[in-house]
């Protein structure tokens, strides 16, 4: 589990393909300190696992599918990254829920500088990404967790402080290119849990009225 609170940023070493398996390697001398072989560590919203360590240099076995459905898997030497370590029990917790599998990608649509050094910047998302973003919500952009500012017909907006430009790579992000996302977890839970009481669940039948049913007999509706 991470918070989105990106702690640094590392530099891609080195992307070999290596038997159906993307070998990367991340410099860092932030995360690398303490990371030991077998964590977990998310790069750029994507969890990945420590299978080596070489001093300030930490090895990640990037599978096919993974290469497939994030932007881990086009990375290159020289490409910047946000780290963050898994959060240690009782760590403190910043941001929100995010587990580091990500939902899909979206592409950035606009960029913009505002007022005070506040960044500005418009994403497309795919439809079975669009339907859990909310307005005011939470949402993972490359691992770092932003709260949604506008909801898009197409996607969403959000609002970039100074601080968080300074410290994760969203500030060199441009149009066009590619970002991993991971929406809230509990909209995904919700639903499933409204799914399952309206009836509508795999192999049951639709009954439209069975959850407003369900809600009278526990005394929330009159």
């Amino acid at each position: 589990m991470f918070t989105g609170i990106t702690l640094s940023v590392g530099e891609v070493a080195s992307a070999k393909r290596k038997h159906g398996v993307t070998e990367l390697a991340v410099v860092d001398a932030v995360v690398s300190q303490d990371a030991q072989t077998g964590d977990s560590v998310s790069v750029n919203g994507v969890c990945l696992t420590v299978v080596k360590k070489e001093g300030d240099k930490m090895y990640f076995d990037v599978s096919e599918e993974t290469r497939k459905s994030s932007g881990v898997g086009g990375l290159a030497a020289g490409a910047k990254v946000n780290l963050e370590p898994a959060m240690p029990a009782g760590g403190r917790f910043g941001g929100h829920f995010v587990t580091g599998h990500i939902d899909g990608t979206g592409t950035i649509e606009s960029k913009r500088m505002a007022g005070g050094g506040v960044l500005e910047i418009a994403i497309e998302a795919p439809p079975e990404i669009q339907k859990y973003i909310v307005r005011k919500g939470s949402i993972a952009v490359d691992g770092v967790s932003l709260t949604v500012a506008e909801v898009r017909v197409n996607g969403f907006s959000v609002v970039i402080i100074p601080h968080t430009s300074g410290v994760t790579t969203l500030s060199t992000r441009n149009r066009g290119d590619s970002v991993n996302l991971e929406t809230d977890i509990i909209g995904k839970y919700v639903e499933k849990f409204v799914a399952l009481y309206s009836g509508n669940s795999a192999g049951s039948a639709r009954n439209d009225n069975y959850l407003l049913n369900k809600l009278r007999e526990e005394g929330f509706s009159k």
